[in-house]
This record gives C-alpha cells, structure tokens and sequence, in this order.
C-alpha cells in the first residue's frame, strides 16, 4: 500500500508510527503542501478535499482522514480495542484530537514552523493558545488517573494526540506545567518499534 503525505505533518506521522509500532510495510509518496501537490489533479483523484494523508490499498481504493486511516491499519491488533466501549473511547480521543485539540495546537505550529510566523498571522498565532492549553489540561487531568489516555494499554487514541502534542513547543506551547503528559509521552516513545518523526530539513 502507499501513503500519500508530509513527514512532518502531525496527521501523516501518526500514520507513519502506527505503520512501525505494527511492523507494516508501505511506500511512502511525499507530497509537498507549500509546492500545492495536494491541490493537483492527480492528488485529487484519491482524495477530492485535496487534504493530506491518503492511503492507496493495493486495489486502488483510498482512504482519507487520519484518524480513520490509522484505525484501519491497527484494525485487529491491540491498538485498537475490540470491545464496543472501549472502542467508543479510542475515538472519544480522537475525535476530541481533531475537534478540541489540532486545531489550536495543530495550526499554531503550521503557522510557526511552516509559515515562520508572519505578521498577519500573529494574532491568529497567539488566539490559538487558550484552546490549545485547554486541550492539554484536559489531557492531563486523565492521564494522572490512567497511564495511557484509554486506561492500562495504548490505542489509536494515543497515537493520534502523541502526534502534535509531543512538538506542541513548535507551537509555542509550554508542556513542563503538564507533568503527567510529560511522563506519558515517555511511555509511547518506549513503546516497542517506536519511530521518531522526521526533522524538519
């Protein structure tokens, strides 16, 4: 299978570590979104919303949204919980990571890393830091009661936040007040097969 996207891209490297905790094998096509090769007609043609990742199956068919990409590659392993409630709070996580927690720490990092923080994005930059830090209290406050955001083992669910949350400093965001998310990202970077994401050159 391939997999369309930017290594650093927090929702393209949660791909790409879910792939190396589970030992799966992929082609990776790098897609360069400051070049526009998401808005190509051939990008298009995998995923009309001209968003970053896709995965290609062998057969041709695609899969867009990360979190979705993810679940259907840990599908059957222990990353994704096969009881129905459990099941139910991996993607309470992740859906809480697209909607409370990527779009204030997400962006404050594309804007910082990648756009390097122009004027005309100061404002938006800095109107990203209450619900970013809102997110992370949140996220402290369960993992001081569970190891992993789910409970005893990982999921999906702490692939998916771990991706921008341990590079939310690029972001601006200052994580030594979080003690427990500190202690947390440890245990995932220990995690057997664990894959660094690449530096930004």
């Amino acid at each position: 299978m391939k997999i369309y996207g930017d290594s650093q891209s927090g929702n393209c490297y949660k791909v790409q570590l879910v792939c190396a905790l589970l030992s799966v094998d992929y082609e990776w096509v790098p897609v360069d979104i400051l070049s526009g090769d998401q808005s190509k007609h051939a990008f298009l043609a995998k995923n009309p919303l001209g968003k970053i990742p896709v995965l290609e199956l062998e057969d041709g068919r695609c899969i867009s949204e990360s979190n979705a990409i993810v679940n259907y590659i840990a599908h059957g392993t222990t990353l994704l919980p096969g009881d129905g409630f459990e099941f139910a709070k991996t993607q309470q996580w992740q859906f809480f990571e697209q909607y409370s927690h990527e779009p204030y720490i997400a962006v404050a990092r594309f804007i910082k890393l990648y756009l390097g923080l122009p004027d005309s994005k100061r404002a938006e930059f800095e109107d990203k830091k209450d619900g970013g830090y809102k997110a992370l209290k949140v996220m402290e406050h369960q993992l001081s009661q569970t190891p992993f955001l789910t409970g005893v083992y990982p999921t999906t669910a702490d692939i998916s936040l771990f991706a921008y949350t341990h590079v939310a400093d690029q972001g601006g965001f200052d994580l030594e007040a979080y003690p427990s998310i500190l202690a947390w990202l440890d245990r995932v970077r220990k995690l057997p097969n664990f894959m660094p994401m690449k530096a930004r050159v």
